[in-house]
């Protein structure tokens, strides 16, 4: 999307924009109910049932956090594969495609709560391995096993995913929950939201509510809470599987209101996946002399390695790709440098930057080491949000839209008051601006309700060696943190600090240099909080 075509949707408002509650929000409201109630702490879950990928988070005690499934991966594909007896979801299924692509779903969420004859379902119906017929003008996966042909609905299939979620939060949390709430994209419709609603009640859940994905990636991160009185606006870039979306939202007061979205199907971690898979084809026939683009099971080999070389590269510096008997028994590996990743996907990087001002990056395609400094060097005032990891966003922030609605229903008659953990006095950094005067920074204000999270920038001297940072809660110093060794150069040493407060008023800062990767961490435990 062109920065033109952004600013056109900045003029015309997209009608009946949901509006969310955010933690700051619901702390007032809290207070207000504070002379008839006391709050019960309940555990609620947060789903994300994305295209590719499905993630679920726990909202307990006051926090979410993105638990692992049975295979020990956070992130859960969304892969369904059918076998004469059974059906495995998740990263056996996807595994398991090169040998059992027509009877493996993938993708089912383009074509959940569409009519057969709908032009993203035909699409879908083209692409899918798995092949998709018309029952009564609706689509049906058709099954063939051993003695029988099924047909299955996209909503069944569906079920079978929130089904592993709903196991993976029972798991983590030793006991049964039900209440969640679910994502969904800005452009689904209603005949889409209600069918994915019905595929996770069917699959046990209690649906609180359906969240917008870009309102779920603010209140993961709690925007809105440093200044809850104020109109400020957000840019949530999420860069999935298969698409690339803009969202700009206002945040005023605490709530969410989506001003303009702008989603892009042609992009995803699915092109970039393809594109190197083309390359490690490229690479067999120069050493072998043989084509496999033509042969489906060959592509699917490489598929497999590529998204798998693709997610190392994220991290290192170089990730080795090899197959087992590619093709005709021949073996093939192949060491691909994240230089050469760069490389091969510019065209698809270039197309993927839009323009933004303050940034929440979401969907596991973000990761992309370049792309985020793509958007840093475009824009040197942009504020990137990642401390999260990006494909656990979402679900962070439905677990606690889930955590706000489990504690409203929660409140009970009582004599007993109300009682919230906030930060005690207010949290400052301190820094230098370029004539040498200190400045003082206010990251968390006194009254903040805990836990909570915030990201600064500080920036040193290129010609220094070390960079100080200073914290003072009330005026009083209550930390330093010194990063040494750090490469002179030119321009500033940009830190990147996280500090978490957690609820007995502890305090972890972690600083990382931006260039090198250095990074100092510490935990102070002197730091108040009051309730």
């Amino acid at each position: 999307m062109s920065s033109r075509a952004l600013s056109s949707e900045l003029q015309h408002p997209v009608r009946n924009a949901q509006l969310f509650l955010n933690r700051a929000l619901l702390s007032r409201r809290l207070r207000r109910l504070a002379s008839g109630g006391v709050f019960t702490s309940m555990a609620a879950i947060g789903v994300h049932f994305g295209y590719t990928c499905a993630c679920v988070a726990v909202f307990k005690d006051g926090r979410a956090d993105v638990v692992a499934n049975d295979a020990g991966d956070r992130v859960t594909p969304a892969v369904v594969a059918y076998r004469d007896t059974e059906q495995i979801v998740g990263i056996a299924a996807k595994q398991g495609r090169i040998r059992n692509a027509n009877n493996t779903v993938v993708k089912v969420k383009q074509i959940l709560g569409r009519r057969y004859d709908d032009p993203d379902a035909q699409v879908h119906r083209e692409e899918s391995k798995c092949i998709v017929v018309n029952k009564s003008d609706l689509p049906r996966y058709e099954i063939d096993l051993e003695e029988t042909t099924k047909y299955v609905s996209p909503e069944d299939v569906a079920k079978l995913i929130f089904h592993k979620m709903k196991e993976t939060a029972q798991s983590a949390l030793g006991s049964d929950v039900k209440d969640a709430v679910i994502t969904v994209p800005f452009e689904f419709g209603e005949m889409q939201k209600n069918a994915l609603r019905q595929a996770a009640e069917n699959a046990g859940f209690n649906v609180l509510r359906l969240i917008h994905e870009p309102s779920a990636a603010l209140l993961a991160y709690g925007i809105g809470q440093d200044s809850p009185l104020g109109k400020s606006h957000a840019l949530v870039y999420k860069l999935g599987g298969t698409s690339l979306s803009v969202t700009i939202l206002e945040v005023n007061s605490g709530m969410y209101r989506v001003l303009a979205t702008q989603t892009d199907h042609s992009t995803g971690g699915e092109s970039f996946t393809q594109e190197l898979a083309r390359f490690l084809a490229a690479e067999f026939k120069k050493t072998f002399k043989q084509d496999v683009t033509t042969n489906p099971r060959a592509m699917l080999k490489l598929m497999n390695s590529a998204d798998v070389a693709k997610h190392t590269l994220s991290t290192l510096g170089s990730a080795n790709c090899f197959v087992d008997s590619l093709y005709d028994g021949m073996d093939f590996e192949c060491n691909v440098s994240r230089a050469r990743f760069e490389l091969i996907c510019s065209s698809l990087l270039n197309k993927s930057i839009q323009p933004i001002k303050s940034v929440v990056l979401c969907g596991g395609s973000a990761r992309i080491p370049k792309l985020q400094q793509m958007i840093r060097d475009l824009f040197s005032d942009v504020e990137l949000l990642n401390s999260i990891p990006p494909d656990e966003v979402i679900p962070v922030g439905a677990a606690i839209q889930a955590g706000i609605l489990v504690g409203k229903d929660s409140l009970v008659l009582g004599e007993e008051f109300i009682t919230l953990d906030c930060c005690a006095g207010d949290i400052t950094v301190k820094e230098m601006d370029e004539s040498g005067a200190d400045i003082f920074t206010v990251l968390f204000p006194s009254g903040t309700p805990l836990p909570a999270r915030r990201q600064h920038t500080l920036q040193g001297p290129g010609t220094f060696s070390s960079v100080k940072l200073e914290l003072f809660q009330a005026q009083q110093p209550i930390a330093q943190i010194v990063l040494k060794d750090l490469e002179p150069k030119e321009e500033l040493h940009d830190i990147i600090t996280v500090l978490t407060m957690k609820r007995d008023g502890s305090l972890h800062v972690t600083c990382t240099e931006q260039s090198s990767g250095r990074s100092e961490a510490v935990t102070i435990e002197t730091a108040a909080a009051a309730s």
